[in-house]
């Protein structure tokens, strides 16, 4: 769960610091304190793009800082495939933000957000303002069908892509083979062509390299001459280094006669000494031995010109040469047995599509099950949500062609008044009721999900009265749900963050906090702050009573929050029993 924020120099945060703890955390405000400015900076460091201007003063750094603690063992050995290690269950991802570019760290490691965004699919799950929009969309409606329906699914869809590759290779493939027989003739010219240029060149491995290097000493021989003589003047043994080691050499083994303690100094300048010598004479073997023709230098670079001619035909590299080579040698073998390879290659395609087609057809059969189960919950959970006369069902339709996810294109369809006939949710719902479906569907998968923190930004948009107590008690359930990591171990610190405008769900807060601005300096600034019982009643009393809050009104929060403790008390005794 996410136990720290650390927020600073964003938008109206200065800069702010929060705990948060297990269960529902809500926070509060007045419009335009900056509450979802708090959460739009988990989504920052998490690796979603900044928008322009946010950064509240762009001569200091900006940073967002969130601290994890890991309580399932499945998320934390995913974590750890991902190269992401935990220390005691804890890891901090910060993303710094200077002169306009980010650098992100994960436990203090330097890494991109790309990497941060597939740490933090397995760490939390936001549900923003607008996303509840991707609910109206089939492909996100699949996935949560697929979600749902778990294990199975998961390796049927797996065994349906691992097929669908195989077919899609093979009529890739076999596609080579419609020409007709001058086309074909044509095609086995040109094979024969690049197979006989690339097999007459008697490519060596590593020759380019090694002509190059060749090719740069002889186009260089007059410089590389003239320096070697320089350095051979300078350290020989007759007017350069060599002869002044030399005597250096014999008046250091005089003084050495007479004090044995300059035998060790003596026997260091001895050994430069036969070091510069041995250097002067490797420089004479070199400069004796670096002669060649004018032919030798032409056939070099002719040579040459060919393998960097090959290069730029088949491949970067030699080795890329080489593999061209292979690959086109089998394509020539397969046009000279030309109808046998094509009549193999649909043999193979036969097989590939009947499994394929078996297993897209057990991945649909599973599915339907899936979609039986879930279209119930999804009725009951609609119900407790105030839809009373509210139909669900989920649809399919075969695509009429195959893909990695099978042949099964779903649509939820709904109708929310007696009468009325099942259509698709975006000719139905409004923003309002589609978030509540959505928080339907994530109360459902909050059985199935291992993601230990949800975020939930103005989920109650639209909403009042008898719906909003039905959302909040909704929360509270994903809120107390235990969270079954890996099948096995049970995971108690399930944790919901939770923006609202609604006394009824900031009533059920296990943890309320209200974000406050002011003006500070001549600018305003933006603080948050946990409540205690008592400043939770006031904060309450301030939603419902707006701008005067009188001893009714008080009274009247404390009787909701009393009441929201007995809900959640009764709630966790289900839970235990």
């Amino acid at each position: 769960m996410l136990t720290e924020l650390h927020v600073k120099n964003l938008a109206l945060i200065d800069e702010a610091e929060v705990s948060f703890g297990p269960g529902l955390n809500i926070l509060t405000g007045e419009t335009g304190a900056g509450k979802s400015i708090l959460l739009d900076s988990v989504g920052l460091a998490l690796g979603r793009k900044m928008v322009r201007g946010m950064v509240r003063d762009e001569s200091k750094n900006a940073l967002v800082e969130l601290i994890f603690q890991v309580e399932s063992r499945a998320v934390r050995d995913r974590l750890a495939e991902m190269d992401v290690e935990t220390e005691d269950g804890q890891l901090i991802i910060t993303r710094k933000i200077s002169g306009g570019k980010s650098i992100f760290r994960m436990n203090g490691e330097t890494c991109t957000a790309a990497h941060v965004r597939e740490a933090a699919g397995l760490l939390l799950d936001i549900h923003g303002q607008h996303e509840h929009q991707k609910l109206l969309y089939p492909d996100y409606q699949l996935e949560i069908l697929d979600s749902f329906g778990g294990a199975g699914i998961a390796a049927l869809r797996d065994e349906t892509e691992k097929n669908y590759r195989a077919w899609h290779d093979l009529q890739k493939e076999l596609s080579g083979f419609a020409m007709d027989e001058a086309q074909r003739e044509r095609e086995l010219s040109f094979l024969e062509f690049g197979i006989k240029e690339i097999e007459d060149a008697r490519i060596l491995p590593g020759e380019d390299e090694a002509l190059e290097n060749a090719y740069r000493r002889m186009s260089n021989s007059q410089q590389i001459v003239a320096v070697l003589n320089k350095v051979h003047s300078l350290t020989d043994s007759e007017n350069g280094a060599g002869a002044m080691t030399g005597e250096a050499v014999r008046e250091m083994n005089r003084a050495a006669e007479y004090d044995e303690s300059l035998a060790e100094l003596a026997g260091s300048i001895g050994d430069i000494d036969n070091l510069l010598n041995d250097f002067d004479r490797e420089i004479s073997a070199y400069l004796e031995d670096f002669t060649f023709s004018e032919e030798e230098f032409y056939e070099t670079g002719k040579r040459l010109d060919l393998l960097n001619d090959l290069k730029a035909k088949y491949g970067h590299t030699l080795e890329d040469v080489a593999s061209y080579l292979e690959k086109q040698k089998k394509k020539r073998d397969d046009m000279l047995r030309f109808d046998e390879r094509k009549a193999e290659l649909e043999e193979l395609l036969k097989k590939a599509e009947a499994r394929l087609k078996k297993s897209s057809e057990a991945l649909t059969a599973e599915r339907r099950k899936a979609a039986e189960e879930l279209t119930g919950q999804i009725r009951k959970s609609l119900l407790d949500l105030n839809f009373l006369a509210a139909e669900f069902e989920i649809s399919f339709t075969d695509t009429g062609h195959y893909s990695a996810k099978g042949t099964d294109a779903v649509e939820f369809r709904i109708s929310t008044n007696p009468g009325e006939p099942m259509q698709p949710l975006n000719r139905v719902v409004s923003g309002g009721e589609l978030s509540r479906i959505m928080l339907a569907i994530k109360t459902i998968l909050a059985d199935r999900d291992e993601t230990e923190t949800l975020i939930f930004d103005e989920i109650d948009t639209g909403i009042s009265g008898r719906t909003a107590q039905a959302v909040s008690e909704k929360m509270v359930k994903i809120a107390h749900t235990p969270l079954k990591g890996d099948g096995t171990e049970v995971v108690l610190n399930r944790q919901v963050i939770c923006i609202t405008h609604l006394a009824q769900i900031a009533s059920m807060a296990d943890h309320h906090f209200v974000i406050e601005k002011h003006v500070e300096n001549g600018e305003t600034v933006s603080e948050i702050h946990e409540l205690d019982s008592g400043e939770s009643v006031e904060e309450l009393a301030r939603i419902l009573g707006g701008a005067e809050i009188t001893p009714a009104v008080l009274e009247n929060a404390a009787e909701m929050k009393r009441l929201a403790d007995e809900t959640k008390k009764k709630f966790l005794t289900n839970i235990k029993k």
